[in-house]
C-alpha cells in the first residue's frame, strides 16, 4: 500500500497510545487504585451511586471516603496526583515512540490515487528544493539594498541571519501603538498634554485559531514582549479582531502573515531593522519600514539575484535533483498528465529542469507555465497567456489550445480549465503555499491538494521522542485530573489545584500542536479541503499511485508544517487533526 500509509497507521498507533495513558485511565475520586474511563459513573468514589453498579477499577470492598475538607483533603489531592504520575508512567509503552515516519506521506482527507488523472505541481521549493543556505544569502542582499538603495543607517550591516528565530505563519502587526504611562495606562500622543514619542508596535507573533495571541510569543525587534503590555496593546484582550486579522487568505488591512519559506529571511530582516531603530532611539513610521523591508526583499528576486547564485551553484543550492526526476518519470510511465505552474522565469526554470531532470525535461509536461504571477493567476480571469519561443521571447499569437512542449507566461485558471478540462477531484495539485497554492485552488475549484513541507521531517523527529511523548501525554492526563477534581473547592484544594493549572500551562510549550505561528484554520485549510502533506524526503508517488488499489487514509492524521525551535523559545510539534 506505500510508505504513506504505513505513516499513517502509525499516526493512528501513536495517537492511540496518547488516548490510552491520558484518557482511558483515570483516578477514581474515592479510593486509590485507577478505574477505566468508560465505566459506570455510578461508582461512589466517582459520581452517584446507584444500584447493582460498579467502577471496575475500585474492589470490591467500600471505597475509601475522601477527607471533607482541609490539609487532609489537600494531601489527598496530590495522592492521586503521585497515583496519575506513576500511572502515566507505567502506561505509555516504549514503543509508542518512533512510530511516525518521517519520510511518509500524510492526509487529512481520504484521497484515491487511482482516481487522480492529472498531477500538476509548483516549482520553487516543490519540484526544486533549496539548501537552507540560501536564506543568509536573501537576507545579505535585502539587508544591503536597505543601506545602498533606502539609504538606513550603517549600522544595520552587523546584523546576520539567525536561522533559529522565527517559523513560517508568524503574523507581524503594521499598526502604531502607544505609549506606556507610568500609572500603567496607555497614551496617544493626540491625547497627551506634553507631546510623547510614537510607541510601534512592530509585533511578530504567534496567533492562534480563534484569533488570540500565545502570550509569550511577542517579539518587538530581537527582543520578547512582556504578555501584560500585549495584553494592553490589544485593549485588555489577547483577542485580535477578524477585520484586523489576515483572515483565511492570508490578507489584512494591518496585520501581515507569513506563510511562504521565502518569507524567513524577511521575518528575519524585518526584526533586525526595527531592533536596530529602537536601540539607537530613532523615530520611523512602522508602515514605510515594513514596505521598505518587503520592497527589498522583493528586489532580491526581482533583480534576479536569488536566480544567480542557483544557477552558478546548483549543486550547493538544488537538493535531491535526482529523486525530482524519478517522481515525474514514474507518473508518466503510468499514463498520468503533468503541467507545472510557477511564478519564476523561464530561464531559471529551464536550467534548475535541466539540472534535475536532463534536457528533454519538457516532453514530461503536458503544460507548462511561467511567471503565472501567483496567488492572482488563480483568483483574477483577466490576464491571457502568452506563448514563449524557444529563446523565451514573447509570441503574439492567441492562445487558443496549450500543447505539450510549449512554453507559456501569465494566463489565468479560469482559461486554463476551459483549454484543458482539467477539473475537479482527477486533479492533484502540489506546491508549498498553503493559501495560494493549496486552499484557493480546492474551495474554489475542487482540486484536491498536497503540501510540500520542508520542516516536517524535523518535526516528526522531535514528536518522536520520548521526552516529548511523556510530556504530551502527562499534559493530557493532568488536564483530566483537573476535570474530576474540580468539584473540590474549600481554600487548601483551590491551592492544589491552581498549582496544577500552573504546571499544565508550563507543560504547553512542550506540547503545544501548531503550525508556525498558528494552528489550523486560521493558517492551514481546514481538514475537509484533503491535503496530502509531504516532506521533501518522502517517497511519491506511493506504490498505489500508479495502481488500481485506492490509497485513502483517516481524515484525523494531518501534518501540518511548523518549527522545532521559534524565537520565543517554544518547542512545538507538528502532528494535528
Amino acid at each position: 500500500m506505500g510508505r504513506g500509509l504505513h505513516g499513517l497507521q502509525a499516526a493512528g498507533m501513536a495517537g492511540a497510545g496518547l488516548r490510552v495513558a491520558a484518557r482511558l485511565w483515570l483516578p477514581c475520586r474515592g479510593h486509590g487504585r485507577p478505574r477505566a474511563a468508560s465505566s459506570s459513573p455510578s461508582c461512589p468514589g466517582c459520581g452517584p451511586p446507584g444500584p447493582g453498579s460498579h467502577c471496575p477499577g475500585a474492589p470490591r470492598s467500600a471505597p475509601t471516603p475522601a477527607p471533607a475538607s482541609g490539609a487532609d483533603l489537600s494531601a489527598y489531592l496530590w495522592a492521586r496526583y503521585q497515583d496519575m504520575r506513576r500511572l502515566v508512567h507505567d502506561l505509555l509503552p516504549p514503543e509508542v515512540c518512533s512510530l511516525l515516519n518521517p519520510a511518509a506521506i500524510y492526509a487529512n482527507n481520504e484521497i484515491s490515487l487511482h482516481d487522480v488523472e492529472v498531477y500538476g505541481f509548483d516549482y520553487d521549493y516543490t519540484l526544486a528544493q533549496y539548501a537552507d543556505s540560501l536564506h543568509p544569502a536573501i537576507f545579505s542582499a535585502a539587508r544591503d539594498i536597505l543601506i545602498e538603495h533606502y539609504k538606513y543607517p550603517e549600522g544595520i550591516r552587523k546584523y546576520d541571519y539567525n536561522p533559529s528565530f522565527a517559523i513560517r505563519g508568524l503574523h507581524y502587526d503594521i499598526q502604531k501603538g502607544w505609549k506606556r504611562l507610568a500609572h500603567g495606562q496607555w497614551q496617544t500622543p493626540f491625547s497627551s498634554p506634553v507631546p510623547l514619542p510614537w510607541c510601534p508596535q512592530s509585533l511578530l507573533m504567534k496567533i492562534d485559531a480563534f484569533h488570540y495571541v500565545q502570550l509569550g510569543t511577542a517579539y518587538r525587534g530581537l527582543q520578547p514582549v512582556p504578555d501584560e503590555e500585549v495584553i494592553d496593546l490589544y485593549g485588555g484582550t489577547q483577542h485580535i479582531p477578524l477585520y484586523q486579522m489576515s483572515g483565511f487568505y492570508g490578507k489584512g488591512p494591518s496585520i501581515k502573515q507569513f506563510m511562504d519559506i521565502f518569507s524567513l529571511p524577511e521575518m528575519a530582516l524585518l526584526s533586525c531593522v526595527v531592533d536596530h531603530f529602537l536601540g539607537h532611539g530613532l523615530e520611523f513610521d512602522q508602515a514605510h519600514l515594513y514596505k521598505d523591508v518587503t520592497d527589498a526583499i522583493r528586489d532580491v528576486h526581482v533583480k534576479g539575484l536569488m536566480y544567480q547564485w542557483i544557477e552558478q551553484d546548483m549543486e550547493k543550492y538544488i537538493l535531491r535533483g535526482d529523486e525530482t526526476f524519478a517522481v515525474l518519470s514514474r507518473l508518466v510511465d503510468h499514463g498520468k498528465q503533468l503541467f507545472l505552474i510557477t511564478n519564476s522565469p523561464f530561464s531559471f526554470v529551464d536550467k534548475g529542469m535541466r539540472h534535475m531532470v536532463g534536457p528533454d525535461w519538457r516532453q514530461l509536461f503536458d503544460v507548462v507555465i511561467v511567471q503565472a504571477d501567483k496567488p492572482s493567476f488563480f483568483t483574477d480571469p483577466r490576464k491571457p497567456f502568452r506563448k514563449l519561443d524557444e529563446k523565451g521571447s514573447l509570441q503574439w499569437d492567441r492562445i487558443t489550445r496549450l500543447e505539450k512542449g510549449k512554453i507559456y507566461r501569465q494566463g489565468n485558471l479560469f482559461d486554463f480549465l476551459r483549454l484543458t478540462e482539467w477539473r475537479g477531484p482527477r486533479v492533484l495539485y502540489f506546491g508549498d503555499h498553503l493559501y495560494s497554492d493549496l486552499a484557493d485552488l480546492m474551495l474554489r475549484h475542487g482540486w484536491r491538494t498536497g503540501a510540500i513541507i520542508p520542516e516536517l521531517e524535523r518535526e516528526i523527529r522531535i514528536i518522536n521522542t520520548e521526552q516529548y511523548m511523556h510530556s504530551l501525554t502527562w499534559q493530557q492526563a493532568l488536564t483530566g485530573l483537573l476535570e474530576r477534581m474540580q468539584t473540590y473547592q474549600d481554600a487548601e484544594s483551590r491551592q492544589v489545584l491552581a498549582a496544577w493549572m500552573k504546571e499544565r500551562q508550563e507543560l504547553r510549550p512542550c506540547s503545544t500542536l501548531s503550525l508556525g505561528a498558528s494552528s489550523a484554520p486560521s493558517t492551514t485549510p481546514p481538514t475537509s479541503l484533503g491535503v496530502l502533506c509531504v516532506s521533501p524526503t518522502s517517497t511519491w508517488p506511493p506504490s498505489a499511485a500508479c495502481s488500481t488499489t485506492a490509497w485513502t487514509s483517516p481524515s484525523t492524521h494531518a501534518v501540518h508544517p511548523c518549527s522545532t525551535r521559534h524565537h520565543s523559545g517554544w518547542t512545538s510539534s507538528a502532528l494535528a487533526a
